[in-house]
């Protein structure tokens, strides 16, 4: 008896063009383009994932520049005196210091600026 493989090629489309919904035109429409652009966009968002915590580091250290300057020193000093002063605060808590609590930023850059003396 030959076996018909209808089902498992229609359930196998159906899962792809259920992925491109919301996508334009023929993308969401027909199978061979709906599996390309879902194909890429998994590739996209593999990518992504790497490129979120490229970019919040990048992020951080703007702001962890902004307010040490605004302190009287650079970035690199800062991180430098910091490691110095053995304060080891990471650059996701430097930078909710330097835009939310500033008082209490300055006084972190204070020691990191004694440490370097």
């Amino acid at each position: 008896m030959r076996v018909k493989r209808g089902l498992a090629s229609h359930r196998r489309h159906k899962k792809y063009l259920n992925a491109a919904k919301g996508f334009r035109g023929g993308r969401s429409r027909l199978y061979r383009t709906a599996r390309e652009a879902v194909e890429r966009a998994l590739q996209y968002s593999f990518i992504g994932r790497k490129h979120r915590k490229r970019d919040f580091r990048t992020l951080w250290i703007l702001r962890i520049n902004a307010g040490a300057r605004l302190n009287g020193l650079s970035y690199s000093r800062f991180m430098h005196g910091l490691k110095q002063a053995g304060i080891d605060l990471n650059r996701k808590v430097l930078a909710d210091l330097a835009v939310y609590q500033k008082d209490d930023f300055a006084r972190v850059v204070e020691l990191a600026k004694a440490a370097l003396k």
